[in-house]
């Protein structure tokens, strides 16, 4: 009796085969990643603030002005900050 695969476990074959792959590729963007972060920093960027720059673009501006509006109440209410524009 022959064990062929059945179409089910083909596809499940198939689609592990592609995550796997994927997978690999998403494990060389990070490399890449890493490797430009490196340069920059021997640039004298700071890459922390530039991981924050790539956050805050990803956002949608309005997103990002509330996200902000947020922070200088918060900053201001623990006396972190000077009053929000438009505060009396």
């Amino acid at each position: 009796m022959e064990n062929k695969p059945t179409f089910a476990q083909e596809q499940i074959r198939s689609v592990v085969e592609r995550i796997e792959r994927l997978e690999e590729e998403k494990k060389a963007i990070a490399e890449d990643i890493k490797e430009v972060y490196a340069e920059a920093k021997a640039m004298g960027l700071d890459t922390r603030v530039l991981r924050k720059v790539i956050t805050l673009r990803k956002k949608d501006p309005h997103e990002r002005e509330e996200e902000e509006a947020m922070l200088a109440l918060y900053l201001h209410a623990l006396g972190m900050a000077p009053h929000p524009e438009g505060d009396a």
